[in-house]
């Protein structure tokens, strides 16, 4: 465990639980709003995933033990969190005759929040047509640059089905590129 990590739960376990929540939120929030993002591609989603992210959080603090640095234990339930959005979301959509993938591949076009450029828009809408666990290990291994190793201990995934769920989502991706560019 990391310095961080350390001064979180001691102070956590010291009764300082307010202190260690800032600490926690000012020290991961922004990699796992960037996390969450990229696989749902709405601010406003990112932030309810988010928000139940840290209750869930929160409330298992006190259980954490330590096997995992508190960084791999929060992307695992981020990661759970987000793809179960997703299927939730794919389900409401089936039920409701809509492609949830192809609305959110979209989205992204009418998000303020967005700045990138054409392309960066096109790679975006390309990502969002992935099933939710090869977009999960695509957005960990390409944006976030995470190594195969660290990816398994996030998803529980070995490192093999990992490449090969990667080398899926990559091709996948390239030949959406290829054919709307």
């Amino acid at each position: 465990m990391d310095s961080n990590d350390n001064e979180i739960l001691n102070l956590f376990r010291s009764g300082e639980r307010e202190q260690a929540f800032n600490i926690l939120m000012r020290t991961y929030r922004e990699r796992l709003y960037w996390h969450v993002r990229r696989m749902v591609c709405d601010h406003d989603d990112t932030d309810d995933i988010l928000q139940n992210v840290f209750i869930k959080v929160w409330a298992a603090l006190p259980d954490f033990r330590g096997d995992c640095s508190i960084f791999t234990w929060l992307y695992r339930i981020t990661t759970n969190e987000t793809i179960s959005f997703l299927k939730k979301k794919n389900l409401h959509a089936l039920l409701s005759l809509s492609d949830y993938s192809s609305q959110m591949a979209f989205r992204i076009q009418d998000d303020p929040y967005f700045t990138g450029d054409k392309m960066q828009m096109l790679l975006q809408k390309a990502i969002a047509t992935l099933p939710p666990k090869q977009r999960n290990v695509f957005v960990m291994r390409y944006f976030e640059e995470m190594k195969y190793e660290e990816i398994a201990q996030v998803t529980g995934i070995t490192e093999g089905a990992l490449k090969a769920s990667y080398h899926h989502a990559y091709e996948k991706v390239t030949k959406y590129l290829t054919e709307h560019v």
